[in-house]
């Protein structure tokens, strides 16, 4: 699920800490943040978050938990605008906006 920031004036790092995220890694051009719901650190909202010009563009899935495929980059994640996703989209808006 996608969401935009529009007319960011505080660094990305800051805002999604304050929304309780924790920054995981840089990944190419995006910076990874996770919010684990779980003490094990699973399930746990995944962020995938870049600037472009003044915009904050996030990516965020839903991990279920930890990839079990042998590839790191496949893993069992929730992608879908409902649920749980969609609540945590509307929380995040809230925080930032």
């Amino acid at each position: 699920m996608r969401i935009k920031i529009n007319n960011i004036k505080e660094n990305p790092a800051s805002l999604l800490r304050r929304a309780g995220y924790t920054f995981q890694r840089h990944a190419g051009g995006e910076m990874s943040f996770i919010r684990p719901l779980a003490q094990s650190g699973y399930p746990r909202f995944h962020i995938y978050a870049r600037l472009e010009n003044d915009c904050l563009l996030i990516n965020i899935h839903l991990d279920q938990k930890k990839e079990t495929y042998g590839n790191s980059t496949r893993h069992h994640g929730e992608y879908e605008d409902d649920g749980a996703l969609k609540e945590e989209v509307k929380r995040i808006e809230m925080i930032i906006s």
